[in-house]
């Protein structure tokens, strides 16, 4: 097997191979070997007709795809590995020939691994938010502590926004009853929009023993299409009203919600929490943001090929989750009104940019040296073994260590970027600074 001429043109290659009568007519054995148990021919046993015989009946190429593939690997070496070509995708036959002579010579063709110039990646403007923390927000967290601790008590009074009742009701559309409209003993919070709008209204003001007559109208989106837009009556008797009656805001409070015997050091808790939160959040955001300015000021054509991997690979995850929460991507599809290719073109861009980054991110680890050492890699092994709670020797069995050796140095790449990029506040943030001094 040799290698006859190597063309690149538009970010593709194509290669031509010429591959020996002796060479081929092995492989061609070997893929007659493999089908030869599925071969029917009249005059034979099931798997005992000679290849020549199945050749003179179907053609003497009747074999030569497979031979092909029983030969691709040493052929991928001959025409990508050994010539140095940094293919993407999955290389293809893409011609064939056959000399009087015998043997073959094969077209293949790739899509290459893009050329890229790299620009500024360092001492970027990135936009960064500066994280507060309300004193609002912070009361509004403990006011949700305070309502999961509150007490329900039965109140012998007219139900308010807020309190639950608990109901019998019957729904009706044009006098017939319909299915799922039923149901007895309900516990309904009033102003929870849990029921369908004017619901909830109407049934405030209601005491105890009251029967009522709730008319509303289905929305014209609602889920059960047979009852969207029409207008309904249910029929409802209240048996309870109750209220929830939340714990007083204070040092006690304090103490039977948390560890903290005050209520400002339990506020302080959550400021705290608050921030450090936001402030991961932020530098989350802001290394995300600087890869993908560096991103952008990188020229670099991507082959679609590449797009269409990082597209296969988000799908799967994705099937992946749904499967976990007991759903089908097929079922999911329909329930969305789509179809896999309308989900596969929704994906693209996010793939696009995931792609843009990864190249971004290895060019720069070239272009800076950037070195992974062997601690590094057992270090990180070691964090996934404690994270799954497997054996760490497990987890180098399951784990590609060249994909983990790879994630480091793209870390350590956007880290690069980030360390030496200039935080500057976001737009909206400046425009409220020179709102506030010019009214000073």
């Amino acid at each position: 097997m040799n290698v006859k001429s190597v063309e690149k043109e538009n970010g593709k290659a194509k290669v031509v191979v010429e591959i020996d009568k002796a060479e081929f007519e092995q492989a061609l054995n070997k893929a007659y070997a493999k089908c030869r148990k599925d071969i029917m021919l009249p005059g034979f046993r099931k798997g005992k007709a000679p290849r020549k015989m199945v050749e003179s009946m179907y053609g003497a190429t009747v074999f030569y795809e497979d031979a092909v593939n029983e030969i691709f690997p040493d052929i991928y070496t001959k025409a990508i590995v050994e010539q140095e070509l940094k293919a993407v995708g999955s290389p293809s036959v893409s011609n064939m020939d056959t000399p009087d002579e015998g043997g073959v010579v094969l077209t293949i063709e790739t899509e290459l691994y893009p050329e890229v110039t790299l620009g500024q990646y360092k001492g970027l403007e990135v936009p960064k938010r500066e994280v507060k923390v309300e004193e609002s927000e912070v009361d509004a967290e403990v006011n949700r502590m305070a309502e999961r601790n509150a007490r329900i008590e039965t109140v012998d009074r007219a139900a308010a926004n807020g309190d639950t009742v608990v109901i019998d009701f019957e729904g009706f559309v044009d006098d017939q009853p319909f299915q799922g409209g039923k149901a007895e003993d309900y516990s309904l919070t009033l102003g929870s929009g849990s029921f369908i709008p004017g619901f909830e209204d109407a049934l405030v003001g209601a005491v105890a023993g009251e029967e009522r007559d709730v008319n509303v109208t289905f929305p014209e989106d609602y889920s059960a299409k047979e009852l969207a837009g029409k207008p309904a009556v249910f029929k409802c008797k209240v048996h309870e009203v109750k209220e929830s009656i939340k714990p007083e805001l204070d040092d006690e409070f304090a103490k039977d919600v948390s560890e903290f015997d005050t209520l400002d050091a339990l506020k302080d808790d959550i400021r705290t929490r608050f921030t450090k939160s936001r402030t991961e959040q932020n530098e989350r955001a802001f290394e995300a943001a600087a890869v993908q300015m560096a991103a952008a000021n990188m020229t670099c054509n991507i082959p679609a090929c590449m797009i269409d991997e990082q597209v296969d690979h988000q799908i799967e995850q994705f099937a992946y989750q749904l499967q976990s929460q007991g759903m089908k991507m097929e079922d999911y599809v329909k329930m969305v009104g789509g179809d896999l290719s309308s989900l596969r073109a929704s994906m693209r861009p996010m793939a696009e940019q995931t792609v843009r980054s990864d190249i971004l991110l290895s060019e720069i680890a070239h272009a800076e040296n950037l070195e992974v050492t062997d601690e590094e890699v057992e270090e990180e092994l070691k964090k996934l073994a404690e994270q799954y709670q497997m054996e760490l020797d497990k987890v180098k069995a399951a784990v590609d260590t060249a994909a983990v050796k790879s994630d480091l140095m793209g870390r350590k790449a956007a880290k690069l970027i980030t360390d030496s990029a200039v935080a500057v506040a976001p737009a909206e943030e400046k425009k409220e600074d020179d709102a506030t001094s010019e009214k000073e």
